[in-house]
């Protein structure tokens, strides 16, 4: 394995950071970035992050599972972060197909087995990070249990964008315009183009201020807009998952009540075919639960570590 670039300075995570090159069965080079890899760890997080994630991104969140015994290990997926590019815009978050992701788990797990990472493995998967997450848990991810956050089980969007968005995004992709910005998108980065008070992410002007510092200083971590293809593969993931069953797999899943992005009728109806499975409805949060402010986002870490340690307990 090949050390990578680790923006330690702006990840403000925990000891022992680290990133280290990959190659997946394509091709693509990916990067996997480590937190507090120590021997005396309860287990390891796999953090999958959503569509503007990077290994830095959850630094802090890296942070607060050390705390709680939990080393953590994070993947820049294909098209984000320093991992390769998909399309010749590099802002623009595009995939050939939705499966393509499930090579750049493949490569995640390798680096894991690797690096030595104490299990048992637990899956965190926030948004499209959650959606690759099932997919992968379905195709046998060895993980004891998992959490969700806001997970991208249904694209929100209105009756008149949904009929739209299946044929033009599927011609896009038939006509070899698949790499286009979906309307209305541009490589602009959503994060320093949108004002905290308008954000549709967090409450917590720390946490905002955080990533715009992020991306101010290492601005080729970031992504702007989505692609036609990755519009229409996203829509196609989701509605295939929606017919397959839920793992026998522990989980805990937790939504926005105000949350923008995802379809929270989608996830509950998912969770309400999940074995034992919980689900929790967030008052008055966005899209990002976990990075709200302590007394939303504090409570939902503490939720999803006395999960997984009951989990632990019971194996």
């Amino acid at each position: 394995m090949e050390h990578a670039k680790f923006y330690e300075e702006i990840a403000d995570g925990p000891a022992q950071g680290a990133a280290y090159w990959m190659h997946t069965d394509d091709n693509v080079r990916v990067r996997v970035g480590t937190y507090g890899g120590k021997i005396d760890r309860k287990g390891t997080i796999l953090l999958f992050l959503g569509r503007f994630g990077y290994v830095e991104r959850y630094g802090r969140v890296a942070k607060d599972f050390d705390k709680n015994g939990f080393a953590t290990v994070v993947i820049d997926w294909r098209s984000q972060g320093l991992s390769d590019r998909m399309a010749n815009d590099p802002n623009t978050g595009h995939i050939h197909r939705f499966s393509d992701y499930q090579k750049d788990v493949a490569a995640m797990v390798r680096a894991a087995e690797e690096l030595n990472l104490p299990k048992p493995w637990y899956l965190v998967g926030v948004s499209m990070g959650a959606c690759i997450g099932l997919r992968a848990m379905l195709e046998g991810l060895p993980v004891a249990a998992c959490a969700f956050i806001s997970p991208m089980f249904g694209i929100k969007m209105s009756r008149l964008q949904r009929v739209a968005a299946w044929p033009l995004s599927w011609a896009a992709q038939t006509v070899g315009l698949g790499h286009i910005y979906v309307p209305g998108e541009s490589g602009e980065i959503y994060i320093l183009n949108t004002p905290f008070e308008e954000n549709n992410l967090t409450h917590n002007a720390d946490m905002y201020e955080y990533w715009v510092n992020q991306a101010r200083a290492v601005p080729n971590l970031q992504i702007g807009g989505p692609s036609m293809a990755w519009l229409y593969q996203g829509l196609a993931e989701c509605r295939g998952l929606s017919k397959m069953h839920s793992p026998d797999i522990p989980c805990i899943t937790f939504c926005g009540e105000l949350d923008e992005l995802v379809e929270n009728h989608a996830i509950k109806d998912r969770m309400e075919r999940w074995p034992n499975g919980i689900f929790e409805m967030i008052k008055n949060a966005k899209h990002d639960v976990l990075t709200e402010p302590p007394v939303i986002g504090g409570e939902v870490m503490n939720q999803i570590v006395g999960f997984f340690s009951d989990s632990r307990q019971v194996e």
